[in-house]
């Protein structure tokens, strides 16, 4: 049985181009040893894919138009092509790492299969390896369909009993069959035909308005799409990307919340903030005392009328302008922790301990989540999308191995050219940024900004840390953040 796609996932593949590819991904660092390889991979994926059965069908457009695309069955599935292996030559560092997962992030999802591929990446220095997996943001609603990378992670090393699936794929509809089904769908919903109207007659400005200008441009036209003349990120998007990771640690937050309040995202949230400053002024640029960004903060909340243990946390967004003109970064914690105030008092906020409770969460589905957010929420002009998600304070094993580090690549939208996931997990606290390859040549100095601004933040807390060892920046991870 087929499913139409929904009116409002529509716009996910209205944006997409080869500038825009409309896709998430996680980068997941896991220890040496155990066996852990390319084979374990793929049997591991082929055990937990039945839990996600969307990962297996294929969008089926209907001639004509006459009605949204289907979601089928994909006879012909392969997944050797989408569990892929790469590996980087021995040792691999870090430097490498990023710039191979940029260039995979570069790449669109092949639409005449199901949209998801995932990467296991061999020779990461310290006899390490690493997943990558990306998704197509139609794939993963948190309702329907969470992400793959999800389900193939376990709490505890052991393997679990391998799940039966006698999964046989549905015969692909005919194309009498599909515009049968669109007529019929038409005729129980008007509402189907006027949005499918609609489209076509948007598909035809787009593809006139291509012909002198870049589809995205002509996509962010019609979403009304407002941007701040001051954004340092909007610009034209080109076809590559770069990605920096920092890693620091969750004690640090901690520390800056006990003395000053607040919470760990407040403080997140400032040490972007004072990046952004910091970054800024290494441009030369104005921080002048009002100057602010303006982000678009995802944040949790429980709808009452779900389940509170099940993956009903549903995700809204907080416009939050993050003080960068503000010199003093007590005075920014305090400003951010203000400005959220607002949102903790409706009653629906969810404490992040709860968040990570939650039977099924998982960083990778609430990333995706917060990353449609953002695509959906263009018209509301902010400059750049920050998604904190916190993740479990305990380890996390893929077929044994145990998993350390795990950094979120967020797509970039059309006219933004930086994006920022942050996942804390197991003590860590990890950033990853993803931006425009030609818009943020020095992307690696706003990384090291962010460690920065997070040591500013530990010194005002007089006494309560010592001194970090000479050649090492409090609070930062140890290895530099470079260019990806």
């Amino acid at each position: 049985m087929t499913e139409r796609l929904r009116p409002e996932d529509l716009a996910f593949l209205v944006t997409e181009s080869a500038s825009t590819p409309m896709h998430n991904a996680t980068l997941e660092i896991f220890e040496p040893g155990g066996g852990f390889d390319y084979d374990r991979l793929v049997a591991l994926v082929a055990d937990r894919i039945a839990f996600v059965p969307r990962y297996r069908q294929r969008l089926r457009s209907v001639p004509g138009r006459l009605a949204n695309p289907v979601w089928a069955d994909d006879e012909d599935f392969d997944l050797t092509y989408h569990v892929r292996r790469s590996a980087l030559p021995r040792p691999g560092s870090m430097d490498q790492l990023r710039d191979l997962t940029a260039r995979i992030m570069s790449r669109q999802l092949d639409r005449h299969r199901p949209l998801w591929e995932m990467y296991l990446i061999e020779g990461v220095e310290g006899d390490r390896c690493a997943i990558l997996s990306k998704s197509h943001q139609l794939l993963v609603d948190g309702v329907a369909t969470i992400d793959l990378g999800q389900v193939i992670l376990d709490i505890d090393p052991e393997p679990k009993e391998t799940v039966q699936d006698d999964w046989h794929p549905q015969h692909a509809p005919s194309q009498p069959s599909l515009v049968a089904g669109a007529v019929r769908d038409s005729v129980r919903d008007p509402r189907l035909a006027v949005t499918t109207l609609a489209e076509n007659a948007g598909s035809v400005v787009r593809v006139a308005g291509a012909l002198g200008s870049r589809v995205a441009e002509v996509a962010g036209t019609l979403a009304n799409r407002r941007v701040t003349s001051e954004s340092p990120f909007a610009t034209r998007l080109s076809e590559q990307r770069r990605f920096v990771t920092v890693k620091s640690s969750l004690d640090d937050y901690r520390t800056v919340r006990r003395f000053h309040g607040g919470t760990v995202n407040d403080v997140i949230l400032a040490t972007v903030t004072g990046a952004m400053r910091n970054w800024l002024m290494t441009r030369a640029e104005s921080v002048h005392g009002s100057r602010t960004l303006r982000a678009l903060v995802p944040m949790g909340v429980m709808d009452s009328e779900l389940e509170p243990t099940s993956l009903g946390s549903q995700v809204a967004g907080t416009l939050l302008s993050l003080p960068i003109g503000e010199s003093s970064p007590v005075v920014r914690l305090h400003q951010v922790s203000y400005a959220l105030k607002a949102h903790k008092e409706t009653g629906r906020a969810v404490a992040a301990d709860r968040l990570a409770g939650v039977a099924g969460f998982a960083p990778t589905t609430f990333h995706a989540l917060g990353s449609r957010l953002a695509a959906t929420s263009l018209r509301r002009g902010y400059d750049v999308a920050v998604t904190n998600v916190p993740g479990p304070q305990f380890p996390l094993y893929a077929a044994g191995a145990r998993m350390t580090e795990s950094y979120p690549v967020q797509p970039l939208l059309p006219g933004h050219a930086l994006a920022i996931g942050v996942t804390s997990y197991d003590g860590g606290v990890y950033f990853g940024l993803n931006g425009d390859r030609d818009a943020l040549p020095d992307l690696d100095v706003l990384g090291q900004c962010v460690g920065e601004a997070l040591e500013e933040l530990v010194d005002t807390t007089s006494g309560s840390r010592q001194r970090a060892p000479r050649g090492r920046k409090k609070g930062s991870s140890p290895e530099k953040p470079v260019r990806g």
